[in-house]
């Protein structure tokens, strides 16, 4: 169970740890034989173990289990300490206590650092290796400085004196993993940080133990026990600092380098045997053979080394070309490695045979969508298996690969009938639905094709050439529609060009003021009178003139204008609402229609933003209504449902526009705070003509108002329209009935007749309701 302490107590915990143990290091060290030093160390004991036991399950810390080994291994140690001073005066085997206690503790401890380093995946090959080649150094220190002058000591129990001899050996252990551990770190956290200041404090308690072992004393001083105090701190506050949760993820190099921290031990490792042999004043044989033996382990070790960081060197080089080649979302092939198979298949190919070199370039229709509505995870979730299902689709020997977010290239040679069949097996494809968090969701690809006949002599520019054709012919097909394919001719090289240009001139409109904004009126059907009015974005270029939305708009989505676009429109259509409003130019429940894209509704900052935009202009919430495509009727981000929320709980309309031409589920607008729809122009343009169109009208209207929702028909361009309109029930209607969409100035003058007009028939109307109620009563 997680701590209840508030998180501000819980983050400064280890501070209080680390006060806490150098209060009760410096009270040892003072009063080391008194009751004080003794109560000091098993306070801060205590609480090391303590932390062991909650702090890591209070930040999280994976895995647990590791944890509560760390802990009871503290425990014993602490009870290994603490005891010693009483039981070594006792006859045996009652010292022997105290040993089965540090020695649980060691393994234990071991336990803890071995489901820490496979959790870290920092068993390397290479840092155990280089571990063993320090430790098997450091062991043979010990054994014949410390291990065997412990064990040979007169006038103590044989058993005793084993116990005496093993402890050097398992600080080597300790060594072995603490080597293990930092060779494979990458980044220090205070908790690893921590964890390996408190396991060298063990390893240093233990080696002055040691020392004194040699002289045949099992406990000769308090003050020994002063590393140990150090290390109860250091665990502690290694448990208990928020960090201790990065401390199971894996963070190593990807190639144990011969850095010059590990040459800074492994050289005194590789000298130390030899030097032992010089310097060691014993004849002994069996010193020397074990001098010579681990001598020639560590050097066999050092060789095997060397050989294994040859391979992961090798090993790294072959990974690091495969992913200069690859696409590391899908694993298939990038641009790179198809523009050298195309080259290769251009050289190969016979320049006067039949057959010829394909190239095909795939661009998902709707992706941006499927981003802008989950996020770029479930995006990359969805290129995934639009790759694999390309793959298993087409032959091995045609090559597929991932060239950009949402764009494939496959490469065929063959004749135009094989060509052809293939666009069929790519179609194919997207013929099922794709599954997207709880839904599914049916995309299509359009496809650009562009084939040349071999060309050994220019194989690289042809290649080249082929490529971009291929992605021209793409952007001609997905201008057709979804799910097109077209075949590249030299004609299409001018509407690039011009597509280009007119991206760089908006850049420019954008940052030059070029761009206005246009008001078409939102006008009641009964009266003509107008209740509000979309703000349209226009603009007219200094040499080219009027460019119509419809060239612009799908170039601003394209290259990722079209949140800066809109922002723009929505300030400038809520300071033109302000400014009519304060001179009278409109009635009070005069509202503006401001389109805002699927992208702005992902910014969780776009109801502050809103609000604050509102308030600066002095235009109230109900005079606002945003409008937004189907497409976020089916969006499955919390981040857009929150928005969406929280704008209507500003008091913001929210209006669905072209409704009727995507998804047309009524049932998602039940789950969002939708407060009316506007039908699109497709469907008005029928009534009174098409049976079909006249029922499809009625049964929206009908649903929309037993849902509450108001009704909007968009392109209304006739008196027969409008009078359909009426007669199913809609209210309000939008089109060239009532006119273009105009500049400010001209909406002004042409509506403020309407507006008065229409405050005067409110008056009448309030008047006349107001008589007959008198006259009720």
């Amino acid at each position: 169970m997680r701590s209840v302490l508030p998180p501000a107590i819980a983050r400064r915990l280890w501070q209080a740890m680390a006060a806490g143990g150098v209060l009760a290091t410096v009270l040892y060290m003072l009063y080391s034989s008194s009751a004080l030093g003794t109560v000091s160390f098993l306070l801060l004991g205590v609480a090391g173990v303590t932390a062991c036991f909650f702090g890591p399950r209070r930040w999280g810390a994976e895995p647990p289990t590791a944890w509560l080994m760390m802990g009871v291994s503290a425990l014993f140690f602490l009870i290994g300490v603490l005891i010693r001073p009483t039981v070594t005066e006792m006859a045996m085997p009652a010292p022997l206590i105290a040993d089965v206690a540090s020695f649980s503790g060691y393994v234990l401890l071991a336990v803890f650092l071995s489901m820490l380093l496979r959790s870290r995946k920092s068993v390397d090959r290479h840092a155990i290796i280089d571990g063993l080649i320090v430790c098997l150094a450091t062991g043979l220190t010990s054994t014949l400085l410390l291990a065997l002058p412990a064990a040979q000591v007169a006038n103590r129990p044989p058993a005793l004196s084993i116990i005496q001899g093993l402890y050097p050996l398992l600080d080597v252990m300790v060594l072995l993993l603490i080597v293990n551990l930092t060779f494979t770190a990458k980044t220090w956290p205070i908790s690893l940080l921590c964890l390996t200041g408190a396991l060298v404090g063990i390893f240093v308690g233990d080696a002055a133990y040691a020392i004194e072992g040699v002289k045949g004393l099992i406990y000769a001083s308090p003050l020994l026990n002063v590393p140990f105090l150090l290390a109860y701190t250091a665990m502690g506050m290694s448990a208990l600092h928020p960090s201790v949760v990065e401390m199971s993820r894996a963070s190593r190099p990807p190639v144990q380098a011969w850095s010059w921290q590990r040459m800074a031990l492994l050289l005194p490792a590789l000298v130390l045997p030899f030097a032992l042999l010089l310097t060691s004043g014993s004849d002994g044989g069996l010193e020397r053979f074990l001098i010579a033996l681990i001598g020639s382990a560590i050097v066999g070790l050092l060789l095997l080394r060397a050989k294994s960081a040859v391979r992961a060197q090798v090993a790294a080089q072959l990974h690091s070309e495969h992913q200069a080649m690859h696409d590391p979302l899908t694993a298939l092939p990038n641009r790179t490695s198809m523009s050298a198979e195309i080259e290769r298949l251009v050289t190969v190919v016979e320049p006067e045979g039949t057959d010829r070199v394909w190239v095909y370039m795939l661009d998902l229709d709707g992706f941006k969508w499927v981003n802008d509505s989950w996020g770029h995870d479930t995006g990359d979730q969805l290129v995934i298996e639009v790759g694999r299902r390309l793959r298993a689709a087409v032959p091995q020997a045609i090559p597929v690969a991932r060239v950009g977010g949402d764009e494939f290239l496959l490469t065929f040679v063959g004749e135009k009938g094989g060509a052809l069949r293939l666009v069929d097996d790519i179609r194919g494809c997207f013929a099922k639905p794709f599954p997207v968090r709880d839904t599914e969701v049916v995309i299509s690809a359009s496809i650009g094709i562009a084939h040349a006949a071999g060309d050994p002599a220019r194989a690289a520019v042809t290649a080249e050439a082929l490529m971009r054709d291929a992605d021209t012919a793409m952007y001609r097909a997905k201008g057709e529609g979804p799910g097109r394919s077209t075949i590249f001719d030299t004609s299409m090289h001018a509407q690039v060009r011009e597509r280009i240009e007119l991206e760089v001139a908006l850049r420019a409109a954008l940052a030059d003021d070029q761009l206005y904004v246009a008001y078409q009126p939102i006008v009641r059907l009964e009266t003509g009178i107008p209740v509000g009015a979309e703000a349209l974005v226009r603009w007219v270029h200094p040499e080219r003139g009027s460019i119509p939305p419809m060239t612009f708009i799908p170039i601003a989505e394209d290259a990722g204008l079209i949140g800066s676009i809109g922002t723009w429109v929505r300030k400038e259509a809520l300071r033109q609402l302000g400014v009519w409003r304060s001179e009278g130019v409109v009635s009070e429940d005069f509202y503006l229609s401001i389109n805002v894209s699927p992208r702005q509704l992902t910014d969780p900052e776009l109801p502050l933003i809103v609000s604050g935009e509102m308030l600066r202009y002095g235009v109230p919430s109900q005079c606002v209504a945003l409008e937004m495509t189907e497409s976020v009727m089916v969006d499955g981000s919390s981040v857009t449902s929150r928005v969406l929320f929280e704008l209507r709980e500003l008091g913001v309309k929210l209006l669905v526009d072209d409704f009727g031409t995507g998804f047309s589920a009524l049932g998602y607008l039940r789950r969002f705070p939708v407060t009316g729809v506007k039908i699109d122009r497709s469907f008005v343009t029928g009534l009174g003509v098409n049976v079909e169109d006249d029922e499809i009208v009625r049964a929206v209207v009908a649903m929309s108002h037993a849902l509450g929702l108001s009704v909007i028909a968009e392109g209304v361009e006739t008196p027969l329209q409008r009078e359909a309109l009426h007669a199913v029930g809609v209210v309000n209607g939008q089109g060239w009935l009532w006119g273009a969409a105009v500049t400010a100035p001209e909406f002004s003058e042409r509506w403020r007749r309407s507006a008065i007009a229409a405050a005067e028939i409110a008056q009448i109307e309030a008047a006349d309701l107001g008589r007959h109620r008198r006259t009720a009563d």
